[in-house]
């Protein structure tokens, strides 16, 4: 730290104004600080002056031109040639150095991050992320005290529920509901806690993944179709995997991952992005066949719809309605049709109709009239209030307070508000259902699966192939998010723990296979979703000016909460009921475009749209030819093509491997 005085007579004060800004200036030179930390004469600050002003770029004041772009010079002058040029004594680099190494260090995590160097000692970088992180654990409490806390916990648990009832349905269906929606709920509840407890990265969130759904499905078949018994199978794959993960720790394998690159990086990222987008748009259209809209709809015809309730046996009304003269808009066929009256069938609903054995007969039999529209409008409302209310933080309306909070609670504001309108207009629109009762979702399993007993013995053996498999799918699953999430762009202070995560993931395959429930490894797209929702930023800033982003809030009581009213969710079902799932996609969408437009490509796609006079004024834009940024961003969106044609066959348990 340096104090400058200026002593002057009061009528310079403009004068002095800008002297200190100059000195300022002056101070952010590495080598002025040296020169000014040994100066012991004028002479010797009056010398780093000049150094300073050698390598200065000086535009006079009326021939200044706002709108001119100054390129950048095409070498930058290194501090060490700088240094020969005006040496210093040897004892005065060394101290310059270790002061510039700590501002450096100062600013936040270097490149090469330490997290990543071998130590070549067995488990050397696992104890070193626990030595590392055990500091902070106390603060891993203490700093999630604060309101835009508890708007993350609502956010990510909302978007937490609707994914274990996505992908416990899709487990289900693919392994006869071996594994169902209440078994992800239960594994996503002790998988996540656990992980928030003593994982190195406690920002992160674990989910069942599309490989993993593949492989459950494959593996089902494969068990089925050689009579095995699929969750003993899949017990000691689980065990071989966690033995093949401790391997990997103990040898601190994950210091591989410091060769992703950006391009792996984005790839990765874009391509999940992609899959949430997707996905929430075919959810919303498959409530088109759910409630299907009637598009042979004539006002005209008006006279001429009807529903009714046949109660007589299927064998009749099925040879009614093959009859050429039988017409089912006509009722005055019904009594023979049916042996009760008209009046009697008129008066049943249609629940009770079909729970009689009857049959509904008639052309808006299976029209639901309005839910389709308005569940897209919920659909469409939740997703623009999400992306509308994030933004609010630099409205120029209210005070500063006033938006910031609206902004931290821009997803549970938006969330309420789609509930409220949907509870006004009183349709029936699909509503999130969670499981009430706490028993397996199959009758034939029960919670704890033997390793022995119902397949032969050489199927622990067996199990090794699949495990490779499965153990490269979750390494590098895991590790790719746990590089997105740890970049340091996001200004993380408490360090990342690679070796410690990998280890508890390996741990949690042990219980998961043990009780039989889905295997879990972080999802990135709901782990930046619930970053984002940590921002901290600068609370003053000049008038046109944005914010200044200062980092994340890092903790561990968010995350674990949110899991924690997960394993709570069952006993929550009445409340939850009244949740419509187009609100729940909304914001599954919004989670997709958001951690899209996170990336550099998203931004690199726009500039091929864009002519070179509207472009931004990038820094890589500066520096690298504009041709060259367009061919990697071509390239880069060929290999996202080929993943995502990769992950619709079957071959999409690989995916991670060809990221």
């Amino acid at each position: 730290r340096f104090l400058f005085i200026l002593l002057g007579p009061q009528d310079k004060v403009k004068a002095y104004h800008e002297v200190g800004r100059a000195m300022a200036t002056l101070l952010t030179d590495e080598l002025f600080q040296r020169v000014a930390r040994q100066a012991e004469h004028r002479e010797d600050l009056i010398t780093g002056i000049e150094a300073f002003l050698d390598e200065l770029t000086v535009l006079p004041p009326r021939k200044w031109d706002p709108s001119a772009r100054i390129p950048p010079p095409s070498c930058l002058p290194s501090l060490h040639r700088r240094t020969t040029m005006h040496p210093l004594d040897q004892q005065s680099h060394s101290n310059g150095d270790m002061a510039a190494a700590g501002d450096r260090a100062s600013l936040g995590h270097p490149c090469n991050r330490e997290e990543l160097e071998r130590t070549g000692r067995l488990f050397g970088g696992l104890l070193q992320d626990i030595q590392r992180k055990a500091p902070w654990y106390r603060s891993d409490f203490s700093d999630a005290l604060h309101p835009q806390c508890l708007s993350a916990v609502l956010y990510i648990y909302l978007a937490t529920v609707t994914n274990a009832i996505t992908f416990g349905g899709m487990l289900g269906d693919a392994t006869a509901n071996m594994q169902g929606v209440l078994e992800s709920f239960l594994g996503t509840a002790f998988a996540g806690s656990i992980f928030c407890l003593f994982s190195g990265q406690p920002l992160t969130i674990l989910s069942s993944t599309g490989p993993v759904l593949v492989f459950e499905r494959l593996l089902f078949s494969f068990s089925q179709d050689h009579s095995l018994d699929y969750l003993e199978f899949r017990l000691w794959i689980g065990l071989w995997v966690a033995f093949f993960g401790m391997v990997l720790v103990a040898t601190e394998a994950s210091h591989l991952v410091r060769y992703f690159t950006r391009f792996t990086e984005e790839g990765f990222c874009a391509l999940i992005s992609l899959i949430f987008i997707y996905d929430s748009l075919k959810k919303m259209l498959s409530l088109a066949d759910a409630f299907p809209i009637n598009w042979q709809y004539r006002l005209d015809n008006v006279t001429s719809y009807s529903c009714m309730c046949n109660l007589s046996s299927p064998s009749r009304w099925a040879r009614g309605w093959g009859g050429p003269e039988v017409s089912l808009h006509d009722p005055s066929l019904l009594p023979a049709l049916s042996p009760q009256p008209p009046a009697a069938l008129a008066g049943l609903s249609r629940t009770q109709c079909l729970g009689r054995g009857g049959h509904l007969l008639g052309t808006s039999c299976h029209y639901v009239p309005d839910v389709t529209l308005v569940s897209f409008l919920l659909f469409g409302g939740t997703f623009l209030s999400c992306t509308a209310l994030k933004r609010f933080r630099s409205s120029r309306y209210f005070p500063a307070g006033v938006r910031k909070l609206v902004s931290d609670f821009a997803i549970i504001l938006a969330i309420l508000t789609s509930c409220a309108i949907d509870a006004a207009l009183g349709l029936e629109t699909p509503k999130l259902l969670v499981p009430s009762e706490l028993k397996p979702t199959n009758p034939a399993r029960g919670w704890i699966v033997f390793p022995f007993g119902a397949n032969p013995w050489w199927v622990c053996l067996l199990s090794v192939v699949p495990a490779v498999l499965v153990t490269i799918l979750i390494f590098m699953d895991q590790q790719i998010t746990a590089v997105i999430l740890n970049r340091k762009e996001y200004k993380l202070q408490k360090g990342a723990g690679f070796h410690l995560d990998l280890l508890c993931v390996s741990l949690l395959m042990v219980i998961t296979s043990a009780t039989g429930l889905p295997w879990y490894v972080s999802a990135t797209v709901i782990s930046l979703a619930h970053m984002e929702s940590l921002r901290k930023e600068s609370s003053t800033s000049a008038p046109g000016e944005h914010p200044e982003f200062l980092g994340i809030r890092e903790q561990r009581l968010t995350g674990l909460s949110v899991f924690v009213l997960m394993g709570l969710s069952v006993f929550m079902a009445p409340i939850l009921k009244h949740i419509p799932m187009p609100v729940l996609y909304g914001v599954f969408l919004h989670m997709g475009v958001a951690a899209l437009n996170s990336i550099q490509l998203t931004d690199r796609v726009r500039l091929l749209l864009m002519p070179a006079k509207h472009q931004p004024d990038l820094t890589y834009l500066r520096h690298v030819p504009l041709r060259q940024v367009h061919l990697f961003t071509i390239i880069q969106l060929l290999c996202l093509a080929l993943l995502w044609v990769l992950k619709s066959t079957t071959a999409a348990i690989i995916f991670p491997v060809m990221v």
